[in-house]
């Protein structure tokens, strides 16, 4: 039973840093219909600055997102303004490509400055772990769920609760509405792009810590977040949260019953099986043909 909540514990844990990662993406999807391919070297870019500040002051990795996510949302801003406005309106296939662009450009750039080399944050507390009523809880898996936390839950505050938010979401929800009560699409295509590209910020920090990394692993974790934006159903903050646990919990309960080995299959395994009976994702809406047309 101990072995059952240690691997349900675990798996919340690192499904709350998931759903950070994928937040960006898919509300990035969901108000400008621009599929980031980008978004995981971003992530790789923002975990290779905080491992070179961590290793030459000793700056704790996950504060560090104090720095790098107002920088990231600078970066994404500007990313958009200079880039991806030149392809608005276009189709999604368009983004791909220009984002696959920006992510092999990175990638390049992260192999000349940095090298290919694999890199991890490791701080004091990185092999420390507390003890809860027998459970073991990794002190950094902590500190990286709950700073995800902090930063979802201010996500949704702003999305929620204010003009900006609601400016956001009526845009993703009906841009031509949007725009007959004055709502600027561009300019709110340019702070959902900055927003979205901030989580990296954070979810790059906590990467360092909990992942090793090099320049290529962006491959790797942009699979993963599109499977976990697709399962919880394109542009559906909602979605990629629950879905970002699911497969979080499918990860650990397959690596603690079965094999490490299985673990990254399971992971899109789980995809799969729900697509088949659920195209559109746990929380997309199917459209009618003629709709679709």
């Amino acid at each position: 039973m101990t072995q059952l909540v240690q691997a349900l514990v675990l798996g919340l844990l690192i499904g709350g840093v998931y759903a950070l990662m994928a937040s960006g993406l898919t509300l990035i999807f969901g108000v400008m219909n621009i599929i980031n391919v980008a978004h995981g070297a971003l992530l790789i870019l923002v975990a290779f600055i905080t491992w070179k500040i961590w290793s030459l002051t000793g700056v704790d990795p996950i504060l560090l997102a104090v720095v790098m996510t107002p920088l990231m949302f600078g970066f994404g801003w500007l990313l958009y303004k200079g880039v991806l406005s030149r392809i608005s309106g276009s189709s999604p296939g368009m983004s791909v490509l220009l984002t696959f662009g920006i992510a092999i450009t990175i990638e390049g750039v992260l192999n000349v400055t940095a090298g290919n080399k694999f890199r991890s944050a490791t701080p004091s507390y990185f092999s420390e772990s507390y003890r809860v009523l027998g459970i073991s809880l990794p002190k950094a898996q902590v500190y990286g769920c709950l700073a995800a936390v902090l930063v979802l839950g201010l996500l949704y505050v702003v999305l929620a609760r204010t003009w900006t938010g609601r400016a956001i979401r009526a845009t993703a929800q009906n841009s031509s509405g949007a725009a007959l009560v004055g709502i600027q699409a561009s300019a709110v295509a340019a702070l959902a792009f900055a927003i979205g590209t901030a989580t990296t910020g954070v979810g790059g920090s906590i990467l360092s810590v909990l992942y090793p990394f090099f320049p290529a692993s962006h491959y790797d974790w942009i699979s993963r977040l599109l499977g976990i934006i697709v399962l919880g159903g394109m542009g559906s903050l909602a979605g990629a949260l629950i879905g970002a646990l699911i497969l979080g919990l499918a990860e650990t309960l397959t690596a603690t019953y079965g094999s490490l080995q299985w673990s990254t299959l399971i992971f899109y395994a789980v995809i799969l099986v729900v697509l088949l009976f659920r195209p559109q994702g746990l929380f997309g809406s199917r459209l009618r043909q003629d709709v679709m047309a």
